[in-house]
């Protein structure tokens, strides 16, 4: 996997763009046997088109690149790398100045052409490479990348080499490689330290739960991110369906996202105190699996009412945010793959978000559309708390009727946040249907590069 750019001395193969509108001047501009060649290709500018011209004794003289029309453009990610992607390996360079809207996205689908998921594989693909456009932040285009490719590693990984533990080492070796510090609170222990709901989710695994806790920085406003850790999810006592449980080896995607974002944090050396809490358990079936209508009594001293034990990703949340909210942090931000209403509302494209200030939120979709990291707020709907008050508990972690489960579910979180003007909820899908260019079919990041950068604004840095 390579997602770095070569070297500006590099001997390289220069590359031109068109659209559809623009193809006949741009091509009108090349020698004759270029022109010749670009015509029996039966290049027409369209979406994902790419042809490499020869010179007289066979060696690559330049690549042109169809950036399609408009409707395909509107339609897709990653225009460029759709046409990159179809480039034999070797090293090219874009021309100067680059004539894209969005240069420095475009630029990053290219590299993220070199992401595969091979841990399981022997074999690798040949890619094209590309010297980092002049004008550009190259490191911080790879910075970019890096992240994503974490992101995408810890949700393809599946449950047997991702457990809880295996999430302690990967969040280990960020402390170690950033020179912060890490703490684990394991098994019995949580019950100890009072850390009730995450225990009774993970304490019919054999993989013990635990709650791991990372910090950076000592100096700057102080920012928690709190993801969702649970490495597999059957549904506990209730038992999700074959068919739901498929892709529960991403439903610890909120952690992966966690930890993705903090090592992009990191890498952009942002000025702040950053803490990441993952409450990372396994919620399997035994004799020890909590059940429903049992009342656990969170770490806040709420009590909840379980009605669904597949409902386990905010309980596990719940007692990571109270705990986040005794450091009295600046900002809270939460990220899960906590409800398929949410997919039902928007797709696996868009991600959802909560926050109680209208500020908080126009800095967020201004962000999501800068770096076209699509964004949408969903309201924590005050209409709709009772719903998640059972009557013989505080709260109910499953209200009945199916309605509005992503709003029900954020307003379950916001319970045991102190500061709720101070907290920010993502109900992440973190998984691509299907492959695009830039894109592999499996694990995928969202929000992440719309908070990175929205940060500075959010916390005045």
């Amino acid at each position: 996997m390579t997602l770095e750019f070569i070297s500006e001395d590099h001997a390289s193969i220069p590359v031109l763009l068109c659209n559809s509108d623009t193809v006949k001047e741009v091509v009108a501009r090349l020698a004759a046997p270029a022109q010749r060649w670009i015509a029996q290709q039966g290049f027409t500018g369209g979406f994902g088109e790419a042809v490499l011209c020869p010179t007289a004794s066979g060696e690559a003289e330049l690549a042109i690149l169809g950036l399609g029309d408009t409707q395909s453009r509107a339609r897709n990610h990653f225009i460029l790398a759709a046409a990159a992607a179809k480039l034999p390996s070797g090293v090219y360079k874009l021309p100067d100045p680059l004539p894209l809207e969005n240069a420095e996205y475009e630029v990053l689908g290219w590299l993220l052409l070199g992401y595969a998921f091979d841990r399981y594989r022997s074999t690798s693909r040949a890619l094209p490479r590309l010297i980092a456009p002049s004008g550009m932040d190259a490191r911080h285009i790879e910075s970019l990348a890096k992240s994503e490719a974490l992101c995408r590693d810890l949700i393809n990984t599946p449950a047997s080499d991702m457990g809880p533990a295996e999430i302690e080492v990967a969040a280990r070796q960020l402390a170690a490689q950033y020179h912060g510090t890490s703490d684990v609170i394991i098994g019995e222990a949580l019950i100890d330290q009072n850390f009730p709901m995450i225990h009774a989710v993970g304490r019919a695994s054999p993989n013990p739960p635990r709650l791991i806790d990372l910090g950076f920085g000592t100096t700057g406003p102080k920012l928690t991110l709190v993801g969702k850790g649970v490495c597999f999810d059957t549904g506990g006592l209730n038992l999700k369906l074959g068919s739901s449980m498929g892709l529960m080896k991403k439903d610890m995607g909120g952690a992966a996202h966690a930890l993705a974002l903090a090592q992009l944090i990191l890498d952009l050396n942002l000025p702040l105190q950053l803490r990441v809490l993952i409450p990372a358990v396994e919620n399997a079936v035994s004799g020890a699996s909590f059940r429903p209508q049992d009342i656990l009594i969170s770490r806040k001293g709420l009590s909840v009412e379980i009605n669904n034990t597949d409902a386990e990703g905010r309980l596990v949340l719940g007692d990571a945010l109270s705990y986040a909210s005794e450091d009295q942090p600046d900002l809270i931000v939460s990220l899960a793959t906590l409800t398929g209403a949410a997919r039902v509302a928007l797709g696996p494209q868009l991600a959802p978000f909560y926050t109680n200030q209208d500020a908080t939120s126009e800095i967020l979709m201004q962000a999501g559309k800068n770096s076209l990291d699509p964004l949408w707020r969903l309201p924590f709907w005050e209409g709709y708390e009772p719903m998640i008050e059972p009557g013989i508990a505080d709260l109910n972690n499953a209200p009945a009727g199916g309605f509005a489960g992503s709003i029900t579910a954020a307003l379950f979180l916001r319970r045991f946040v102190a500061e709720a003007d101070k907290y920010i909820h993502f109900d992440i899908y973190g998984w691509a249907p299907k492959a695009a260019a830039g894109i592999t079919k499996g694990g995928t990041s969202q929000g992440i590069r719309a908070l990175a950068s929205a940060l500075p604004k959010l916390l005045s840095l």
